[in-house]
């Protein structure tokens, strides 16, 4: 293989997933449980009231968003409970979000129903997914692999872009900010006639950001140029109910973006991403206890890179088709899928092209069936998959949960489940360091929660121990290839323990409202017995937020320990606090105006080793026609 698969390299995976098309107006709160009143899709690939939801989940609202003022997804992302990130740099450059201590490849991440990711390194490319078109965003932790396959070893992540419901409305944001920052966004969502719906948006953002590096012991990238990034963004969708049960739609996403990075002393280092995706669905109720759904997808991934170290355009191309069946038995849920995914890479380096040679494509097969039971104060359910690749062979995963409602306001929870990521096509066949037997990383995870809800209060205390097996490593010395490897390979060597305790908290008395979450955990490296990179032992979140008169306003604080930037556990990114203002104002009917102050103490932190995070920063903005 050529150097299609160098690190830079984005692609896209597609997984076959529930097209979730209908009844996805949420009304979650915005504290860190989703509310008892909303529902849950990702949980159970079904539509699930989140009071019946049994593993842990939170709901990001599109009011949250919308007046969140996130220069990214990875910035909204790192005040969820569970989740830390990694950033070389500002807005658009190379992310990575932790869950639970897992590593970026080790969950999987959807877009309405379709997965996206990188196949050569693996884990989504956060800096592809524009923020502009998000509706609404599910978080579920813990291993969801028997219902999504390959990745899903620490949680799932979906994202909701808008959807057409009640009548034809625009809506309208814009907003300018610190480094140069400018954003625009608007479309019109609703139905057309009464039994066609569409939603159209078109976003624009930039910012002319600030030096990714920093100048440093050991730094060899430095470039004191500002690194900012443009994103244009368009996303749409139809849905045609051809009768009363029986849907059709489709729906299209693009989005290119143009970020500048540090790779080298003197050059005007840029990765120009682009993403697309394009899925046809339908959706039949062909009895009163049995639907269908049938979905085809392709997605798209254009990267093109021009660095200090060369130019490089990698192309991917991922195909999925799905059929879903969920069958009702009283008041239990029978579901029965099967999918297929094909996966292409092609690329051009140095004028060597790999479009059709070993190593470049793979097929995986699934069957997985899932039994939902509620019975009073019991709550169940229980799952199993085989995913067949024509690369890696065959894994085979199950979970299974119970939960029982002490009272109507109090639940406990208890859950066993395995795991496994498949190893990403460097892993396998880069030049001189993929090895082509490497096996997936397995994982057996089990955890019991807590659950509260009365009123406006709520708390969840979830603690959760994931023993994982046949982690893929990289070394610079290779010990199994010494030969064919002399710069190192990655392998099948590690074991890792991730456990922590996890709690989250909110209420609100009369005008005020609290939220908190803090994680405790050891994501350890049990082959060495030192701590996983860029993981700390400790991090959480702590906000307030006060009504009056129509206005709103909020302090947030973000915290987290120390972490390391090497699995060495040499390198020390040191703790950090960050302080958070904002408040909006609604100054007529539809119509906000948002500002915020972010980390208005003008901390100097680091999430990567001599990367630069932004300073004390603005953004102000308004918004029309968010309900």
């Amino acid at each position: 293989m050529t150097s299609a698969f160098k690190p830079l390299a984005v692609s896209l995976a597609l997984a076959a997933a529930f097209p979730s098309y209908s009844a996805l107006a949420q009304t979650a709160s915005t504290t860190s449980l989703a509310s008892a009143s909303s529902v849950v899709i990702t949980a159970g690939r079904q539509e699930q009231a989140a009071k019946d939801v049994l593993a842990d989940n939170v709901v990001i609202t599109a009011e949250e968003i919308a007046k969140s003022g996130a220069a990214s997804i990875v910035d909204l992302l790192q005040k969820q409970r569970g989740i830390e990130i990694a950033r070389n740099g500002g807005p658009g450059t190379t992310s990575s979000v932790f869950i639970r201590g897992g590593n970026n490849a080790q969950n999987v991440v959807l877009i309405d129903g379709v997965r996206i990711g990188s196949s050569t390194t693996g884990g989504a490319t956060w800096s592809s997914i524009p923020l502009s078109q998000v509706d609404h965003i599910e978080i579920v932790y813990g291993p969801l692999s028997s219902l999504y396959g390959a990745d899903a070893m620490g949680g799932v992540i979906q994202i909701f872009t808008r959807k057409g419901t009640g009548v034809i409305s625009p809506t309208i944001s814009a907003g300018v900010g610190s480094y140069g920052t400018r954003k625009l966004q608007a479309g019109i969502t609703g139905s057309v006639a009464d039994n066609l719906s569409l939603s159209l948006n078109a976003g624009h953002e930039e910012s002319t950001g600030f030096s990714a590096s920093k100048p440093g012991a050991g730094t060899f990238t430095y470039n004191p140029d500002k690194d900012g990034y443009k994103m244009d963004s368009i996303n749409g969708r139809l849905v045609w109910e051809i009768s009363k049960g029986y849907e059709l739609g489709t729906s299209v996403l693009h989005s290119r973006n143009n970020a500048q990075f540090d790779a080298g002393t003197a050059q005007d280092d840029r990765s120009i991403g682009t993403l697309e995706t394009i899925a046809v669905f339908g959706r039949a109720k062909l009895t009163d206890i049995w639907s269908a759904s049938l979905q085809y997808a392709r997605a798209t991934d254009k990267s093109y890179t021009d660095a200090s170290y060369g130019q490089s355009q990698i192309d991917t191309r991922q195909d999925s088709l799905n059929f879903q069946n969920n069958i009702r038995i009283g008041k239990d849920i029978l579901q029965l899928i099967a999918e297929t995914r094909d996966e292409n890479v092609d690329s051009v380096s140095g004028g060597i092209a790999t479009k059709g040679i070993n190593g470049t494509k793979r097929t995986t097969n699934s069957f997985a069936a899932s039994y939902v039971f509620k019975q009073d104060a019991h709550l169940a359910s229980a799952s199993i998959r085989n995913d067949r690749s024509s690369q890696y062979g065959s894994n085979t995963t199950g979970s299974i949960a119970y939960g029982y409602r002490v009272t109507d306001a109090l639940r406990v929870n208890a859950s066993y489940g395995s795991s496994f990521r498949a190893p990403s096509f460097n892993e396998l066949y880069y030049p001189g360091f993929g090895i082509a037997s490497n096996k997936p990383e397995k994982a057996k995870n089990a955890e019991i929660g807590v659950y509260f809800e009365q009123g406006d209060s709520q708390v969840s205390a979830v603690y959760y121990q994931n023993k994982a097996t046949d982690l893929l490593v990289s070394t610079n010395v290779c010990p199994v290839e010494q030969i064919t490897h002399p710069y190192g390979c990655s392998y099948n060597v590690n074991k890792a323990t991730l456990s922590g305790l996890s709690v989250g908290a909110s209420t609100r008395f009369a005008d005020l409202t609290l939220r908190a979450s803090v994680d405790i955990q050891d994501p350890k490296d049990d082959t060495t017995g030192l701590r996983l990179a860029r993981r700390s032992k400790q991090h959480g979140t702590l906000a307030a937020e006060y009504a009056w008169a129509g206005a709103k306003f909020g302090v947030e604080s973000i915290f987290s320990g120390d972490r390391f930037d090497d699995v060495a556990n040499k390198k020390v990114l040191d703790s950090y606090n960050l302080l958070n203002l904002y408040a909006t104002y609604d100054v007529a009917k539809n119509t906000t105006v948002i500002a915020r102050w972010n980390n208005a103490l003008n901390k100097d932190y680091e999430l990567a080793k001599n990367y630069t995070t932004p300073g004390s920063n603005v953004f102000v903005g308004i918004n029309y026609g968010f309900k």
